[in-house]
């Protein structure tokens, strides 16, 4: 970076965040769009292609700002970062819901995948817990439950699939039901592979320096401010680089597209737990997981209640509920906003 960060006026350092958030929901969501196109290129499984492109890219601001501030020491602002975007990209679903006017966005986007996702999401939060409770089982400073989670989410991803291509069973459908549609479409664009993997790169590769940045001004209102490293990983910097799941999520609602609302949050929710894992092999000093506070555990017992929330709506299916939405939306809208008077305070 061409200056300290640290050194400038809060004003100046809030500027940088607020810019490099813009810049991140653009580029993000740019990349999320050549993403999917390059998804259905590549002739692997909708779920594997999807998740790897489409996840990898929406995430990899938040991605890069943990794993580069756990090198630095920052473990903190890492760990937060990561559980602060599930908690977030959580709570964006029951926005979205409020978006969605026909009734419960859960309900209509009933599906065997959506369920299996966040039954996934739950198995990944609780290999950090182990991990944080269980011996301190280092191997060159990185923890097995990193190379765990790496394995427990590429098994998850091809058991997804399967329950896509043959699932045993299907939700009941109703006239607020959504299909699962498939996006077969990718004859239909006209761009070259070589061009849309050199857009890919480009806009990926500014997303990734915006969100290096976001973590560098992060740090600095740490040290402007004294607000904790936490705090601001778990909300400031979590919902900025969160933020193309946002736009995506409100996009796709508007569209009509409640499943791939609903299946790119849990999805990308799955791929940010990896967050952890990545971060461990940067942090230099041991174990990330030992350095685990109680805020850190607060979250990931947040998120885990969150995504189990969202679990039981989706499989109750209520029609409508609160204000033309579903309790488990009103339920994780109040959960998230507790959790901010907690760790803020």
């Amino acid at each position: 970076m061409p200056f300290d960060l640290g050194q400038q006026s809060l004003g100046i350092i809030v500027m940088t965040f607020a810019v490099c958030t813009l810049i991140i929901g653009f580029a993000g969501t740019r990349l999320a769009g050549i993403a999917i196109k390059l998804a259905e290129r590549t002739g692997m499984g909708q779920i594997i292609a999807g998740a790897l492109f489409v996840g990898m890219s929406t995430s990899l601001p938040g991605s890069v700002l943990s794993v580069t501030t756990a090198w630095q020491g920052h473990t903190d602002l890492a760990i937060g970062n990561a559980l602060g975007g599930i908690a977030a990209q959580t709570t964006f679903l029951a926005i979205a819901d409020l978006v969605y006017r026909k009734g419960n966005l859960e309900h209509a986007a009933a599906s065997a995948t959506g369920l299996a996702q966040t039954t996934l999401l739950l198995s990944m939060l609780s290999v950090p817990l182990l991990a944080y409770a269980g011996p301190e089982w280092i191997i060159f400073h990185i923890h097995p439950a990193s190379i765990l989670l790496f394995i427990i989410y590429a098994f998850g991803l091809n058991l997804l699939s399967e329950i896509r291509d043959e699932p045993m069973w299907h939700p009941k459908k109703t006239d607020l039901t959504e299909e699962d549609a498939k996006h077969d479409e990718a004859d239909t664009h006209p761009e070259s592979s070589v061009r849309l993997w050199v857009e890919f790169l480009a806009f990926a590769l500014l997303t990734a320096i915006a969100g290096h940045v976001i973590g560098q001004a992060g740090l600095a209102i740490v040290a402007v401010t004294g607000i904790s490293e936490t705090a601001v990983g778990t909300f400031l910097t979590a919902i900025s680089t969160s933020f193309p799941e946002f736009v995506s999520a409100i996009a796709a609602v508007r569209m009509g597209a409640v499943n791939l609302a609903v299946g790119d949050i849990i999805g990308g929710n799955a791929f940010d737990v990896l967050f952890l894992a990545a971060s461990d092999f940067a942090y230099r000093e041991g174990s990330i997981y030992a350095a685990f506070t109680d805020q850190h555990i607060f979250t990931i017992a947040l998120v885990i209640l969150m995504s189990g929330v969202l679990l039981l709506g989706m499989l109750n299916r209520e029609r409508r509920g609160i204000g033309n939405i579903g309790w488990e939306s009103f339920a994780m809208l109040a959960l998230y906003g507790g959790s901010i008077f907690y760790l803020a305070g």
